[in-house]
């Protein structure tokens, strides 16, 4: 699922001309200890889970990879030989750059011979005269010959490479905006607050993307629930929508810096990655404007812990909507005592009492959660006078519009539910590590594969609602499972060299040509490649380096490797599943059919994901939907051979509407 996500997003944002950069490479798995937690992990679970989706990403072309700020078996990401050279850039075939999030280089040499192509600046500013591990102190190392000119080459090409590969040549755009500052006029130079100029020329880019982000919102929207077809709903004679997140900010959308709090509905989660919202429309001005075009009598309770004011006007109203949530971020900031991870499943200002008091009263209630995960709402499921759960997610600018679209019924619910919801916070099997007596612990990643719904299938589990559920407005019959085996002959491993490293010319190794021009002015607060005096180091042994950091030889081409994503053998089609899907209701609608695999082995994974797709249905209407199972889809990751193999093991591919509604199966050759 990730990997198809992100295959999309670089395809989608490089068309544009604009380099995609995926992170955070790799197993940055929570935020509390992020600058220093190992993530100790096996090559099996490595391959077959957190590296899966970064092979799609880079077999989709993308043109930058961010290493993460954690470290993996004890070896900082961005300065990691193994995850960076030879299962990035060997294995998977990486043409582009690494680069570094702000704090998580750790070294000059060593994150340069280690496979880093640039860094976030200033990072190394204690450590360094200039300011940086890299900058002055990049060219020192270069002068010296700690780091082979090569080296230096290879970072250039590879990020004048996606320069290219986006055409930034032929779509340079003058900069007409400042991240740091919405005035029209500020600082050229924000560290320095010199140079002041026009920084923001406030360009009205939108275009029809309130229409599309509206479409994602309701297409997104996951019916959990829906009792005696409480939805959608018809003109009801009256509602009331109460709780704190169906309301407006009072201070405005963007009244919180990098969206740091949880004042009226939740949108966007919080972190230095935050977009500013044009506007915001809130679940209960949408509603509202509904409710005056129905003529349906409407109230609004502001207040979470006015639990009085909300049980009377629910009593009231022929139907009571609750709105609820559960928010996270950046681990920069503490918010109500969540610093960046949650600190519990449980929804956030009093959520479940104030459902609690509602249904106490309204035997019609509907529940509406933005949350960023999962929550705690098997007593929410069971209640008698709960009558509909929505899972609304984070949606956007056009949050209230998207959500009442889909209460109304003017778009049928079609989205899945991306994770499990279990029924106490121990189903899952693990847990965020949030406190340590030190301040780089170590956090093993024992449960290898088996995450999410692949844990609660081994240990049977029943979950209030399982990975991929989700309901609909009207009803899909599946029939004709099919499978065609493809005649594309055995896997065969990449073998063979690569060329060797080129060179590019000659090197300049005097110091003094790399000193500032004369009469050169700098900025205050930059950093330059140039150095500070020619007193430097000409012993490159004096720095411990890995000698395979200076061996530009033809290198062996790795067994899964031989282009971008890894070997293409990987990627031919071994099967084609078919099956057929009707709409077997009364309304129109789309159907989200996903393929499963067991691969069979005693130790694996009940099924794994390994296919979906969505299909509208006109009432009656019946499609024929294809699936593509690959080499990649049907193997397991072999330690010993480093390469992707087919086991003896019986395989069954499962076809279903969840990962626990498995309509049909059928055994492969």
């Amino acid at each position: 699922m990730a990997g198809v996500a992100v295959a999309q997003t670089v395809e989608g944002t490089q068309s544009a001309g604009v380099i995609a950069s995926v992170k955070h490479y790799i197993l940055n798995e929570q935020e509390h200890f992020r600058g220093g937690i190992s993530s100790n992990i096996d090559d099996k679970t490595m391959h077959e889970l957190y590296l899966w989706p970064f092979a799609d990403a880079v077999r989709a072309g993308v043109g930058s990879v961010m290493c993460s700020y954690n470290k993996i078996n004890n070896t900082y990401a961005c300065e990691n030989t193994y995850v960076i050279n030879q299962l990035l850039k060997n294995e998977l075939g990486f043409q582009g750059f690494v680069v570094s999030d702000w704090g998580a280089q750790h070294s000059g040499v060593m994150s340069a011979l280690n496979g880093l192509d640039m860094t976030m600046p200033g990072d190394g500013v204690r450590n360094s005269t200039y300011g940086s591990y890299w900058g002055g102190s990049l060219t020192e190392a270069v002068l010296s010959l700690a780091i082979p000119p090569f080296r230096i080459d290879d970072m250039a090409i590879r990020i004048m490479t996606a320069f290219y590969k986006v055409g930034r040549d032929t779509k340079q755009v003058d900069i007409n905006y400042s991240s740091w500052t919405n005035e029209t006029v500020g600082p050229q130079y924000w560290h320095s607050k010199t140079g002041n100029t026009t920084v923001n020329r406030h360009v009205d880019v939108q275009g029809d993307h309130a229409e599309l982000i509206r479409e994602m919102g309701a297409k997104s929207v996951v019916l959990l629930k829906n009792t005696g077809n409480a939805l959608p709903l018809k003109k009801p004679a009256s509602i009331a929508v109460i709780g704190e997140d169906a309301q407006d900010n009072p201070n405005g959308p963007n009244a919180c810096v990098d969206r740091i709090c949880n004042i009226g509905t939740l949108a966007m989660g919080w972190g230095s990655a935050t977009a500013e919202f044009p506007y915001l429309i809130s679940p209960a001005i949408a509603l509202g404007k509904q409710a005056e075009l129905d003529g349906t009598v409407f109230s609004n309770v502001k207040s979470n812990w006015d639990l009085s004011t909300a049980r009377a006007a629910a009593s009231n109203a022929s139907t009571a909507i609750v709105f609820v949530n559960a928010n996270s971020g950046e681990g920069y900031q503490t918010l109500d005592g969540n610093f960046g991870d949650r600190k519990n499943l449980t929804l956030w200002n009093g959520g479940d009492e104030l459902i609690a008091a509602v249904a106490s009263v309204n035997p019609n209630t509907i529940v509406v959660i933005h949350s960023v995960g999962p929550v705690l709402i098997d007593h929410v499921k069971t209640h008698p006078n709960v009558t509909a759960i929505l899972w609304a997610g984070l949606p956007g600018q056009e949050s209230g519009n998207s959500l009442t679209d889909v209460l109304y019924g003017k778009v049928n619910p079609q989205g899945r539910t991306p994770f499990t919801w279990g029924k106490a916070a121990g189903d899952w099997g693990i847990i965020t590590l949030v406190n340590s007596s030190t301040p780089q612990p170590q956090q093993d990643f024992a449960e290898g594969s088996f995450i999410d719904y692949r844990y609660f299938d081994r240990e049977e589990i029943e979950p209030s609602f399982e990975f991929g559920f989700g309901l609909s407005y009207t009803n899909f019959s599946y029939a004709n499972l099919t499978i065609k085996r493809q005649d594309v002959g055995p896997y065969e491993p990449r073998s063979g060299f690569t060329s060797a490293g080129p060179t590019f010319g000659g090197l300049n190794v005097d110091p003094a040509s790399a000193l500032f021009p004369e009469g050169f002015e700098k900025v205050p607060g930059m950093i330059y490649p140039w150095i500070n005096n020619t007193d430097i180091s000409d012993d490159p042994g004096s720095i411990d380096f890995p000698y395979a950091a200076h061996n530009r030889s033809a290198q062996p081409i790795v067994p899964a490797g031989g282009a971008p994503g890894g070997n293409p053998e990987l990627y031919k089609v071994v099967y084609v599943v078919t099956i057929e899907i009707t709409n077997a209701g009364a309304v129109a609608g789309t159907d989200i059919p996903q393929l499963y695999l067991s691969l069979g082995g005693p130790a694996e994974p009940k099924v794994v994901l390994r296919g979906f797709d969505d299909v509208e249905l006109d009432v009656g209407e019946t499609k024929t939907v294809a699936f593509n199972v690959t080499y990649r889809d049907l193997s397991n990751w072999d330690t010993e051979a480093q390469d992707w193999k087919i086991t003896s093991h019986l395989k069954t591919v499962y076809v279903g509407t969840s990962s626990r509604d498995l309509r049909l199966h059928a055994n492969l050759e």
